[in-house]
């Protein structure tokens, strides 16, 4: 599938002080919906947001949809060089470049905001910095820790003895330190004071004791020496410190009496906290794999009709599941056009019908050889019978009906010639090819086209027409130019009946080039017509009870895409035999009652 695809971005759009990533903008190829598939839209990437705008001239009107980037999912395509799918959440983009180069420029533009938002680069880490995280794992090993407790009431009761314990233990300890602190300082006074008496003049002492509150005393070798009363424990701050040991030895004991209760009782609980655990992680199981279905089954039906379901080799879809789609939706179509045709009242038209020996002359328009040379092919091959060629298998017959199918495959495409021969009474060939080849009443019986115009009229008996067929998905949608030509052939034999015929055969037409839209089917398709006449009785009159005319089609369809084969058979085996008895009814129904046109 062909597509345009530019994408423009300036250095004036870089700021390389900041390091601000380029700012984007160009057409991409958008898949919108399985009706219109791929569609060029304008794409601008900017400030970490991806937008889409219907054109560039259409940008003063708002963008028709974006995506935030920082948490995208950019995925290049498997198998399409040019196609890379984006994902936020459950919303999915297809897009597709021009050619692998813009593709690559895109993506790693992408790829380039989304680092600079802070989401998956190691610039995010710096920036959130590490404290939030160590916070926010507190926050939640501290949730988890209170509600696993939330049902063990004694154990609570001991947890809160525990605090407690803790308080008070606390504040012994404090206390013991300041005695501590205070006994030190002591030392170290003593020790200072003793340093000054030792220093002081020696010959002070053999006189007299002075002793005023006990200060001064001889020792026993005469020499003086000041007194310092030791300092009691009590004395310091006033701390009982035999108490205070004692209370401190009595609330350790009661912590580790209370930790043992605690051990007791989760021993004892673990069994029972170990089953409603092991419920617990299988109802979580139980829960992840129902969501994992949901969400499968989900994005399974919102990406249907995406790209990736679409027709192609590497098709999502199997071939049971493509068959079941197509045969539904022609199921849907089948009733739609009941219902249309039961409401509908047809419109007589008068269209002019030439003289037969207008359409018996060779045209002289620029396609004149090429439709002669697909007459003559056609009056020399399409009415060989098929009994002698064993490559031909009989798939349909219907009473007078029968369809024959010859199995060609090329590249892994379905081409297989399709050859139907019919019988129907009260019409004759001319008039079976006259509303086969008239445009204006091809709406009244062909229900797969969607539209058509007539884009050239080459001569009163040769048109070129363009037309867009009903979408069936998942198959792709098809649109056809081709040229349809009506052609009387003079019999060379008088007792052999006139042959009248119509060849549509694709050609190209500057007014109708392909595009994204659809696939361009090729085809060689032919109806050809003889009248046969059985001799009245009496002097009668000929009446449509005398005139039999012998159908045979043949087609050969290049669907232009790539379908499975079985899917393809079973569709053409289906609808060319509806198509056959559908068109001839609508033959009989406009003529019956009008004069008889050979």
């Amino acid at each position: 599938m062909s597509e345009k695809s530019s994408s423009s971005g300036s250095d004036e759009d870089v700021d390389p002080e900041a390091g601000h990533p380029v700012e984007l903008g160009g057409v991409l190829s958008k898949w919108t919906n399985y009706i219109h598939g791929w569609q060029d839209r304008w794409v601008v990437l900017k400030n970490n947001t991806l937008s889409y705008y219907k054109s560039e001239d259409e940008r003063e009107y708002g963008c028709r949809g974006s995506l935030c980037l920082s948490k995208a999912v950019i995925t290049p395509h498997e198998f399409d060089e040019c196609r890379f799918d984006i994902s936020v959440n459950d919303s999915v983009w297809y897009l597709r470049a021009e050619d692998p180069e813009h593709r690559l420029q895109w993506i790693e533009s992408i790829e380039l905001h989304k680092a600079e938002s802070g989401y998956g680069s190691e610039t995010s880490l710096r920036r959130h910095g590490s404290m939030l995280s160590l916070t926010s794992a507190a926050s939640a090993l501290s949730a988890t820790s209170t509600s696993s407790f939330k049902k063990g009431h004694s154990l609570r009761e001991k947890l809160a003895e525990m605090e407690t314990f803790r308080d008070i233990l606390c504040r012994q300890v404090d206390t013991l330190q300041k005695y501590f602190d205070s006994c030190a300082d002591g030392i170290s006074k003593d020790e200072f004071q003793r340093d000054r008496v030792v220093e002081e003049d020696e010959d002070d002492f053999p006189t007299t004791t002075t002793r005023p509150d006990g200060e001064y005393l001889h020792n026993n070798n005469g020499s003086k020496e000041k007194l310092f009363p030791p300092a009691s424990p009590k004395g310091i701050n006033g701390i009982d410190f035999k108490g205070e040991a004692i209370t401190f030895k009595a609330t350790t004991a009661g912590i580790l009496s209370t930790l043992s209760h605690c051990i007791e009782l989760m021993v004892k609980r673990e069994d029972s906290w170990q089953k409603r655990l092991d419920k617990e992680l299988e109802k979580r199981r139980r829960i992840e794999d129902a969501y994992k279905s949901a969400m499968n089954e989900l994005k399974k039906k919102s990406h249907y009709g995406g790209p990736d379901y679409e027709e192609g080799p590497n098709s999502l879809i199997n071939e049971d599941e493509f068959f079941d789609a197509v045969e539904a939706a022609l199921d849907r179509q089948d009733k739609i056009e009941e219902q249309c045709q039961s409401e509908k009242v047809r419109i007589p038209r008068l269209t002019p019908v030439p003289p037969g020996d207008a359409y018996s002359t060779i045209g002289t328009h620029r396609f004149a050889t090429k439709v002669e040379e697909m007459v003559q092919n056609h009056m020399t091959y399409s009415l060989q019978d098929m009994g002698g060629d064993a490559n031909w298998q009989l798939v349909i017959e219907e009473g007078e009906m029968k369809v024959y199918r010859r199995e060609v495959e090329e590249n892994g495409i379905v081409l297989d010639p399709l050859k139907a021969t019919h019988a129907v009474k009260g019409v004759t060939g001319h008039e079976v090819c006259h509303y086969f080849w008239d445009t204006a009443v091809r709406l009244d019986w062909e229900t797969t086209i969607e539209n058509f115009n007539v884009v050239e009229t080459l001569s009163d008996n040769a048109v070129i027409v363009y037309q867009t067929h009903k979408r069936v998905w998942p198959a792709s949608q098809r649109d056809v130019l081709y040229l349809s030509a009506i052609r009387k052939i003079l019999a060379t034999n008088e007792n052999d009946p006139d042959t009248w015929l119509v060849c549509n055969f694709s050609v190209d037409h500057d007014n109708a080039l392909p595009t994204n839209r659809c696939v361009r089917a090729k085809i060689n398709v032919a109806m050809i017509c003889q009248t046969l006449v059985s001799p009245p009785e009496g002097d009668k009159e000929i009446s449509r009870d005398n005139i039999l005319c012998k159908i045979t089609y043949v087609a050969n369809v290049n669907p232009g895409g790539w379908a499975p084969a079985s899917v393809l058979r079973a569709v053409a085996k289906r609808e060319y035999p509806k198509f056959l008895k559908r068109f001839t009814s609508y033959v009989q129904e406009k003529t019956v009652g009008k004069p008889i046109l050979f």
